[in-house]
């Protein structure tokens, strides 16, 4: 997947507009999250989403976005393995002890938001659960390292210290980048990294951060749909995303439910 890399600054007004795109993509998400229950299709969990877009006149930056095929759905689900980009499907059924990816995006006013979570259907097993905590937890240690005068490297190193210090592996493929009038812009920001390197953050970069962690073995394999990203060796993965703006104080997390999402959890 290629995209352009230009850094673009936002003016005030213009992170305005992406909190509001921001509330709604996390009101999506919250619909989604809803209906992961033991028998629904990953086509309902997409479904809700889009009932809650529709809601609101906007739509999804995934649809139609261009790849082997375009991409039929305005969300990915990703179920176990599937790390990413799972395509949605009447066909495919949750059970108890599932773990499920959701990444949506939103276009409002001709900015995008981009968030996912991972959430456990029922009950899971103890290291899946500890997988999913992890990696939520890197999450939000990339950004506290969202300040201006910091580098990209600084928040690549939190996340991979904090996921390899716990046992887990960050992806190497796949990594999370700048977002605004485009679902993909710079900067590219890996799950991996050296601290002082890459370039400085100002106050107006917004950046999608989006930790992908599995549970073994760092490596990954596209499957035969052309879309799913998944565990080259079957084990369990999980995502968790947030658009995320730098400002002269703490990062302001645009896909925040309503306010300002804590730093800690």
């Amino acid at each position: 997947m290629s995209w352009d890399r230009q850094v673009t600054i936002k003016t005030a007004q213009e992170l305005a507009i992406m909190r509001q795109a921001g509330r709604i993509n996390a009101e999506a998400l919250a619909a989604a999250r809803a209906v992961i229950v033991p028998g629904a299709t990953t086509a309902d969990v997409n479904a809700a989403a889009e009932d809650v877009l529709k809601k609101y006149g906007v739509y999804s930056p995934f649809k139609n976005y261009p790849g082997p095929y375009p991409y039929p759905a305005s969300t990915c689900v990703s179920v176990n393995a599937e790390l990413v980009h799972g395509i949605p499907s009447k066909g495919r059924k949750l059970k108890e002890g599932d773990i499920v990816s959701v990444d949506c995006g939103t276009v409002f006013e001709g900015f995008v938001a981009d968030s996912a979570f991972t959430a456990p259907v029922g009950q899971v097993a103890p290291d899946v659960q500890r997988l999913l905590e992890v990696t939520e937890g890197a999450l939000y240690e990339g950004i506290k390292m969202m300040r201006a005068n910091n580098r990209v490297g600084d928040i690549s190193a939190a996340i991979q210290q904090y996921v390899e210090s716990r046992g887990f592996q960050v992806v190497r493929e796949y990594t999370g980048h700048g977002v605004g009038r485009s679902m993909h812009e710079g900067p590219q920001v890996p799950n991996y990294g050296v601290a002082g390197k890459g370039i400085i953050l100002r106050a107006g970069m917004t950046i999608a951060l989006e930790p992908m962690v599995l549970m073994k073995l760092p490596h990954t394999r596209v499957m035969a749909d052309e879309w799913t990203v998944a565990s080259a060796d079957g084990k369990p993965t999980a995502h968790f995303e947030h658009s995320v703006a730098v400002t002269e104080n703490e990062a302001l997390i645009l896909t925040a439910p309503d306010g300002n999402a804590p730093l800690t959890k």
